[in-house]
This record gives structure tokens, sequence and C-alpha cells, in this order.
């Protein structure tokens, strides 16, 4: 039982890791978009 439990905490973790690597590179993905692109100056 207590393996069992430790291997789901595990998963959780790294899931939760991955999740937000993802969502770091997502965001600074769109921070690039944001300063490249030219400002809409209508």
């Amino acid at each position: 039982m207590l393996k069992k439990l430790l291997i789901v905490a595990g998963l959780v973790g790294a899931t939760a890791l991955v999740v937000k690597k993802v969502k770091a590179s997502s965001d600074e993905r769109a921070l690039w978009h944001e300063a490249t692109t030219a400002p809409d100056l209508r």
C-alpha cells in the first residue's frame, strides 16, 4: 500500500513539474512574440 502511494505521489510531482515547465515556456514565447511584433498604431 505504501509503495503504491509513493508511486502515485512521484507521478503527481513529475506531472506538476512538466506542467510548470510547459506553462513557463508558453509564457516566455508569448512575451517574445509581443516584444518582437510591430505595434498596432491605428
